[in-house]
């Protein structure tokens, strides 16, 4: 709302100044760096240019164009700057109007594509996919309450060379009855196997390729395992996904999309993009960046070409203003060659793709790799996680009921809310026992502080049309106000710059104002305005950092 109301009193101004003198500009209002100075500042040094006086002589004309609005209680002119003070009580019924309503939903702003989590079958669900899984459901979240139409693709890594690597490996050392046990565990020991030997013998590596170049063609036998592998990983991926309160609005796939890769290389043929180089086919893209590779010497398709024909069919059904791809730091050079395609061909999204790219999940300093069979499995992590929310619960609940299901709750948004307070450009250590602690900067922090207002809010009903505004205008709780105020910034925020680690930094310095503020504030008092007045800013509180955590992807608790 402040941002709104800055918004209202510049255009004010500017129509103001273009009425009396025939001037089209427009006058900035700023937030002074000192607080004590005022809410707002208007320097007056472009008028003054313009109309060659000094900014002293200004100052007081822009100063009698403010007080012809209702917003302030005192306005003064510092050297060349107006500063001015809201009226605290009026911005507050602004305020609280704005955060306590229900807001519209008209027709969607746009529609919006983000492909995340995206996992390699036959492989375990590790901690290192659980950036883009998070992630790209966050985004998705605050997309869709800013009222945009999402669509959520998780696109499997169930095609290329590896799953030649994996086939050679199964049937060479492979025992059918201890995959069908343990299908996940004994597939990913296979591949690892095969890169221990690969090491000894680096023939393997041609072998796979000659497997997986069959697999493409359409093998029977090899698409049998293949399809075999790629069932067990999907029973086990949604069991996290439900586990993660994650979902998609489709499914697609590297093998759907390598099936019909012809489509997309007859399209470059027809622009006269394509070049053959030592045997590959290439498109240039400029001096500064590698060529793409769409098709190898031995006709295999790669990544790009399979992406290429996904996001024409994705276009073709979604007709998308943007398109979110979920990935790693480590793909930056491949999507700036997607995007360089894209340009090249001319197609009508080629400004609409964007790469939201994140950094590592290290342990130890160390970048977690199943190669090298050192990647920590998700669903480990997240039953530890589960564990120590449980032993938490119990050492300040023991007599809890539902301790089970509060604890899987609690425990899950541990893991969510610890990766999300990271910025997603950025590494980060992953540390278990910090991630589930009850106080600091944690998931289960913010659930408890919603839990405790909830335990004084079940205490006293309250009346919010019967408070006091001067109780709210002192400075302790015109700070929670203001903060309220800020939800729907930090919003937009998060979808300019797809990081939801806004939100999450947010929701705790809204927790800690509150903690803060009932060190010293007591809510259930006698008087029955004052009790409303504080019942109302908590029950406000709660409703922001409830909303924000749903938003996050994390549960929500009643009690703790």
């Amino acid at each position: 709302m402040l941002e709104v109301l800055k918004i209202k009193i510049q255009e004010y101004l500017n129509k103001r100044v273009n009425e009396e003198m025939n001037l089209s500009l427009s006058l900035v209002v700023e937030n002074p760096k000192d607080k004590t100075k005022g809410d707002i500042a208007i320097p007056s040094f472009q008028l003054s240019k313009i109309l060659h006086k000094s900014p002293m002589e200004i100052a007081p004309l822009i100063k009698n164009y403010l007080e012809e609005l209702d917003y302030f209680e005192k306005i003064e002119c510092v050297g060349p700057y107006v500063n001015a003070f809201y009226s605290r009580e009026k911005l507050i019924k602004l305020i609280l109007d704005n955060v306590d309503s229900i807001k519209e939903k008209n027709d969607p702003k746009g529609v919006i594509l983000i492909d995340y989590s995206s996992p390699n079958i036959a492989k375990n669900f590790s901690i290192g996919h659980l950036r883009s899984t998070i992630l790209g459901q966050s985004i998705g979240n605050i997309f869709e309450y800013l009222n945009y139409k999402v669509v959520r693709i998780n696109h499997l890594g169930d095609f290329g060379t590896q799953f030649g690597k994996l086939i050679y490996a199964y049937l060479n050392w492979g025992d059918k009855e201890k995959v069908m046990e343990n299908p996940i565990s004994e597939l990913v020991s296979l591949y690892v196997k095969f890169h221990e030997e690969a090491e000894k013998d680096p023939s393997l590596d041609d072998k796979a390729r000659e497997i997986f170049n069959e697999l493409e063609e359409g093998n029977p036998k090899y698409r049998a395992l293949w399809s075999s592998f790629k069932d067990a990983s999907l029973k086990e991926f949604k069991r996290i996904y439900d586990l993660l309160g994650v979902t998609f609005d489709e499914y697609s796939s590297e093998a759907s999309a390598s099936r019909d890769s012809n489509r997309v290389l007859s399209l470059l043929d027809k622009k006269n993009l394509l070049e053959i180089d030592n045997g590959a086919t290439i498109i240039r893209i400029g001096d500064d960046i590698p060529p793409a590779i769409v098709k190898r010497s031995d006709g295999a398709t790669l990544y790009i070409t399979r992406d290429l024909e996904e996001i024409h069919r994705r276009y073709d059904k979604y007709h998308f203003d943007q398109m979110l791809y979920c990935v790693g730091n480590e793909q930056k050079l491949y999507f700036n060659q997607l995007k360089r395609v894209l340009k090249r061909m001319d197609a009508p999204f080629k400004d609409s793709v964007t790469h939201v790219n994140f950094g590592l999940i290290l342990t130890g300093g160390k970048k977690m790799s199943t190669r090298h069979g050192n990647a920590i499995g998700l669903n480990e992590v997240l039953n530890e996680s589960i564990r120590l929310a449980k032993e938490h619960i119990q050492e300040k609940n023991d007599s809890l009921d539902d301790k089970d299901e509060i604890a899987k709750n609690v425990g899950v948004s541990a893991i969510i809310f610890n990766d999300l307070k990271n910025y997603h450009e950025n590494d980060y250590e992953f540390n278990l026992e910090d991630a589930t602690r009850f106080e600091g900067q944690t998931g289960p922090y913010l659930q408890y502080t919603s839990v405790r207002i909830s335990s004084i809010l079940k205490q006293s009903d309250f009346d919010k049309d019967n408070i006091s505004f001067e109780l709210l205008s002192k400075d302790d709780f015109f700070e929670i106000v203001k903060k309220l105020d800020e939800f729907d910034v930090i919003l937009e925020k998060c979808k300019e710059e797809y990081a939801p680690n806004y939100l999450a930094k947010y929701l705790l310095q809204l927790a800690s104002l509150f903690n803060s503020f009932y060190s010293k504030e007591k809510c259930l008092v006698d008087d029955i305005i004052e009790r409303n007045t504080k019942l109302y800013l908590i029950y406000l509180i709660k409703s922001r950092l409830d909303l924000g955590m749903k938003l996050l992807g994390m549960k929500l608790v009643d009690k703790m």
